[in-house]
């Protein structure tokens, strides 16, 4: 085990430059430092300082341990004001993992059950769906929120339910969206640029399927994992791109939109995973409570 009194120790030397100067700064005798610097130097099997006119440097290894240090120190610092605030009820704490193929434009919808909890500290996380499931399991998260349900594995003990099924909408710039464009929808598509989401995403499989059937080879010109970045790129006259009707109440955010039209028969659904732990959380049993009375649709 790393002796993190040892590591302090030698994270304040690096940050004073100096023995003598971490002493003064811990109220410390030198040599009480420089003995805990030499027994992390002995536990990690590498010399750390190096002599440096007055003070002392770091070495390559040092360095590498200085970073760690400092990201180590530094998370340690906010835990007494978290304590705090767990422990005093004060705030409302909710971690969801935003899986990187669902629709951004659409989170605000999907959370917009809980955002006006008294006192709420939303913590959002975005990753590819099978990093986020095992930030999950290992209670890093509270919520997860994909495009796809949760897999069948009882090791990891996750549950979850869809808690969302929204029916699709192209948008593009006014430079592209005209009457013609929108009364030859969806086969404007073929002559239109399209900006689509990366094969991440459970929908671009079903879009690709629809242009097939409809017998449309679109002209693509970008692929995004983030749908908010889809409209920012047509809103600047890129291309024209789908959204769910959940994304699209964002996307009247982004000045010079206008809608191509609808896309009968495609659904972009959201699913919640959560586990054991999780499903006690009265924020997730609140969301899944709005999604069973009502949800997007």
């Amino acid at each position: 085990m790393l002796n993190y009194r040892h590591l302090y120790y030698f994270w304040m030397v690096a940050k004073e430059g100096g023995f003598a100067r971490a002493a003064d700064r811990l109220e410390m005798a030198v040599q009480t430092i420089s003995a805990q610097v030499r027994d992390l130097e002995k536990a990690l099997g590498h010399q750390l300082f190096k002599p440096s006119g007055r003070g002392v440097a770091l070495t390559e290894a040092g360095a590498a341990a200085y970073a760690r240090a400092e990201e180590i120190f530094e998370l340690g610092q906010g835990i007494a004001s978290e304590v705090r605030e767990a422990g005093s009820a004060q705030v409302a704490r909710l971690t969801v993992g935003l899986s990187d193929g669902i629709s951004k434009l659409a989170a605000h919808a999907l959370l917009e059950p809980v955002l006006a909890t008294p006192r709420l500290r939303l913590v959002c996380h975005e990753g590819e769906f099978d990093e986020l499931l095992s930030e999950l399991a290992l209670h890093q998260l509270d919520v997860v929120l994909a495009g796809q349900a949760a897999p069948r594995n009882p090791q990891q003990r996750l549950a979850g339910e869809r808690i969302a099924r929204s029916a699709l909408q192209w948008y593009g710039p006014s430079s592209l969206v005209r009457k013609q464009a929108r009364d030859a929808f969806p086969q404007s598509l073929q002559d239109l640029p399209v900006l689509l989401p990366t094969v991440h995403s459970p929908l671009r499989a079903t879009l690709d399927l629809w242009f097939e059937d409809l017998g449309v080879r679109p002209r693509v010109v970008g692929e995004f994992e983030d749908s908010a970045l889809l409209a920012v790129f047509a809103a600047r006259g890129m291309g024209v791109f789908p959204v769910s009707r959940m994304g699209a109440q964002d996307v009247a955010l982004v000045r010079g939109l206008r809608l191509l039209g609808d896309c009968p028969g495609i659904h972009e659904e959201v699913h919640a995973i959560w586990s054991r732990r999780g499903q006690h959380h009265p924020l997730v049993r609140q969301l899944l409570a709005s999604a069973q009375q009502g949800g997007a649709a």
